[in-house]
C-alpha cells in the first residue's frame, strides 16, 4: 500500500523560505511521478511542480517557475519542494501526490495523495 506523509509546513513571513518533505513508502517509485499541490480556502486543488523519479525530469507551474525547486532522494524516498520568495497568497495546504510514469497537472490523474501541510506566509 503506497503511503505518503508530508512535512515541513508552518508560517512564514512573505520573502521567506520553506522546504516541504514527502516520505514515500510502499511501492518501488522508479516508475512513478511525484507532484506537489496546493490547495487555499475555497479553491481548488492547483499543480505545483513534479518530478519524474527515474529521470529527474522536473516541470513546473509557470506561477512558481524560478521560486520554486522540486527533488527526489533516492536513498530514502523523499521528493522536496524548496519554496523561496513566499508570497501571502502561497497561503494554502500542499499535499504530494503520486502516478505512474506521465507528469499530468490535473489532481483527478493522481492515485495517491498525503494528508497535507499547512503553509502560511505572513504580510
Amino acid at each position: 500500500q503506497v503511503q505518503l506523509v508530508e512535512s515541513g509546513g508552518g508560517l512564514v513571513q512573505a520573502g521567506g523560505s520553506l522546504t516541504l518533505s514527502c516520505a514515500a513508502s510502499g511501492v518501488t517509485f522508479s516508475t512513478y511521478v511525484m507532484a506537489w499541490f496546493r490547495q487555499a480556502p475555497g479553491k481548488g486543488r492547483e499543480f505545483q511542480a513534479a518530478i519524474r523519479w527515474s529521470s529527474g525530469f522536473t516541470f513546473y507551474a509557470d506561477s512558481v517557475k524560478g521560486r520554486f525547486t522540486i527533488s527526489r532522494d533516492n536513498t530514502n524516498n523523499t521528493a522536496h519542494l524548496q519554496m523561496n520568495g513566499l508570497k501571502p497568497e502561497d497561503t494554502a495546504v500542499y499535499y504530494c501526490a503520486a502516478r505512474r510514469v506521465v507528469i499530468s497537472t490535473v489532481p483527478g490523474d493522481y492515485d495517491y495523495w498525503g494528508q497535507g501541510t499547512q503553509v502560511t506566509v505572513s504580510s
